[in-house]
């Protein structure tokens, strides 16, 4: 497996590139779900248009990350499904919605991953987990009531994407989250009572957050029912980073 980038997602997949011979992972792209930079948007794109090139001409499978965060998933009620509609409200997931599109007019063999929120250690500071824990370090936290999080630890991450592979999975869509999205006050309190301390709330505007399905995930992986996904799930990921997570970083 060829994988672009030298970034966090990156790394991790490294550890399995040996496995998987003629694919390739584009983990080079925008990582910031309040990233709104048009020149970033235009990298990733002339990414993604360069490796479809390189998958024509060769036969290679493109692994794609998508996002399944609030900003793709927009309608509260049912959760949102790979094959659903989407109503992309933010500039970053309007980008990566527009991105899918390109890759299944382009023909090639390509198979697209929305995540989750991924936590794990190496991350960039303006990443969901080290920005929040800065911001209690400093005091300070600014919550968007209404907000809630899908958390998955890295490792079941790379475990997924294995699984995926492995089975041939391709020319489809998937969400890999962990099927729990808890709500941000939840992770700010139990990021406070790790910390033992108690930081002041900023209240933003009110937000609407769309669950995630992990339904089609938990029929091409089956081994997904034992990986103790559930309501505190998210604890444990954050148990397990906490103390990973850099000492400052801006607002997520």
């Amino acid at each position: 497996m060829d994988v672009i980038g030298t970034g966090f997602l990156a790394g991790h997949l490294s550890t399995i590139a040996d496995a998987h011979p003629g694919v390739v992972v584009a983990a080079a792209g925008v990582s910031a779900a309040q990233h709104t930079s048009a020149a970033s948007f235009r990298r990733e794109t002339a990414l993604v248009d360069d490796l479809v090139r390189r998958c024509a001409r060769s036969g290679e499978r493109l692994v794609f990350f998508s996002t399944a965060s609030s900003g793709l998933y927009t309608r509260p009620g049912q959760p949102g499904t790979e094959d659903g509609p989407v109503w992309p409200t933010t500039p970053y997931g309007r980008h990566k919605h527009a991105l899918e599109q390109r890759l299944a007019a382009s023909g090639i063999d390509c198979l697209t991953l929305r995540l989750g929120h991924v936590v794990g250690p190496d991350q960039p500071p303006h990443q969901l987990l080290p920005a929040l824990t800065a911001q209690v370090r400093s005091g300070r936290v600014r919550i968007f009531p209404g907000s809630r999080r899908d958390l998955i630890d890295v490792t079941d991450v790379v475990t997924i994407i294995d699984a995926l592979l492995c089975a041939g999975t391709s020319r489809t869509t998937v969400n890999v989250a962990s099927g729990c999205a808890v709500p941000i006050e939840r992770i700010v309190r139990h990021i406070e009572a790790r910390l033992g301390t108690a930081a002041h709330w900023d209240h933003g505007s009110p937000a609407v957050t769309q669950d995630i399905s992990t339904a089609k995930l938990r029929g091409l992986v089956p081994r997904v029912d034992h990986m103790a996904f559930g309501p505190d799930y998210y604890r444990r990921v954050l148990d397990k980073y906490l103390w990973a997570a850099p000492a400052a970083g801006p607002f997520p």
